[in-house]
């Protein structure tokens, strides 16, 4: 498939996981991908995988100069931009009672300001038709208990969409959320275990956990113009875990 044929792609935390499997169908559907992600080692083996349609820019998503260079390099080699995959994240348990200010900020500064200056510095380069993704959750619908401030960041990020939808009124440029569910990252299989993924798993109506490729191939949905007519959208991906 050749949905994406030249066009230009930023993901976010794109070294691994999620952002990584959206990278590879990036690829694979003709588009050339930037991703941006703070491990270097992670993001020299992505792109060694990815090939030559494929380039790397270590940075956080939490310092704007860091976002700054990364456009900068989009700028520089593309000229354009077409599609955002804002799919950054953090997130760790800390209970009601333990939540301290320095928790906060980390998760909120990742997940909803990180996420907001990623799309803000990438309009003056892309063009109408262009797509926006938002990588949401299902715990930004259910709540997940010991979460609250990645369950709080994960529904503001649900908003985000909406008002941007109103903000990107005339432009041709499109922002919606995708919002998995339990996925076997590398992340999980090392917080969890083979066990623990399994039980997570079987919360689903599908009882298992999604492949991270289930997730990417949403996201080249929603880059594609197959997904031409949607906006402020939010598509659930998490085998039913939030629908029910």
């Amino acid at each position: 498939m050749t949905r994406l044929n030249g066009k230009t792609a930023v993901i976010t935390g794109g070294a691994t996981g999620i952002g990584r499997a959206a990278a590879k169908r990036f690829v694979e559907e003709g588009a050339f991908v930037f991703i941006f992600g703070r491990r270097r080692e992670a993001l020299d083996t992505a792109v060694a995988d990815l090939g030559p349609n494929a380039r790397a820019v270590q940075g956080s998503v939490s310092d704007e100069a860091d976002l700054d260079r990364l456009y900068g390099a989009v700028k520089a080699e593309r000229g354009t931009l077409d599609i955002v995959f804002a799919n950054a994240g953090t997130g760790s348990p800390l209970p009601l009672g333990q939540i301290t200010s320095e928790h906060i900020d980390e998760t909120f500064d990742t997940n909803v300001k990180g996420m907001i200056f990623t799309v803000q510095k990438a309009l003056p380069l892309m063009r109408e038709g262009g797509s926006i993704i938002l990588t949401g959750s299902s715990a930004g619908t259910t709540g997940a208990p010991g979460f609250t401030a990645y369950s709080a960041s994960k529904a503001a990020v649900r908003n985000l969409a909406r008002t941007w939808a109103e903000d990107l009124k005339g432009t041709g440029i499109r922002v919606n959320v995708l919002s998995p569910g339990a996925t076997a990252t590398e992340l999980a299989k090392e917080a969890l275990g083979e066990e623990g993924q399994k039980a997570y798993g079987a919360m689903t109506p599908l009882q298992r956990m999604a492949d991270p490729a289930e997730i990417g191939a949403v996201a080249a949905f929603l880059a594609s113009a197959d997904s031409s007519f949607m906006t402020a959208s939010e598509v659930a991906v998490d085998g039913g875990l939030a629908q029910l």
